[in-house]
């Protein structure tokens, strides 16, 4: 089964993992595409990872080359006891199946340049080296 298009809530870019079958899913298909993912480990009724749900969004609006998902730690606790998540807010930076990069706590400003690298690798990676003579 392939996914044709994510399914995000309104015009939100993250999308919400709500079963593991997803999760491995979401996460063959970026890697069969060659995309990164970044994935946030939070829970509803943790006000800091709440707080952060602006901010990834923010970051999913302008990295489209990235996937963005949003796993709640009640909801899919296999994947978050799979994953090592202790605490909320988790993010994880994921490229072909492999963990390569985990931040715990709120920090928009560590999630950002994680997310930037990201994409500048993945741009790097994508395109060919332009040489003009």
């Amino acid at each position: 089964m392939e996914i044709q298009q994510q399914k995000g809530v309104g015009n939100s870019k993250v999308v919400k993992v709500e079963k593991e079958a997803a999760w491995d899913l979401f996460i063959s298909q970026a890697s069969s595409e060659g995309r990164p993912v970044v994935a946030h480990f939070g829970a509803s009724w943790c006000v800091t990872s709440l707080s952060m749900n602006y901010k990834f969004e923010e970051l999913a609006q302008t990295h489209p080359e990235i996937m963005f998902l949003y796993v709640d730690v009640d909801d899919v606790q296999s994947v978050s006891s799979r994953l090592g998540v202790k605490a909320m807010p988790t993010f994880f930076l994921i490229k072909d199946k492999e963990v390569v990069n985990k931040i715990v706590g709120a920090n928009p400003d560590e999630v950002k340049k994680m997310v930037d690298a990201s994409a500048d690798s993945f741009g790097a990676t994508a395109l060919p080296d332009i040489v003009v003579e």
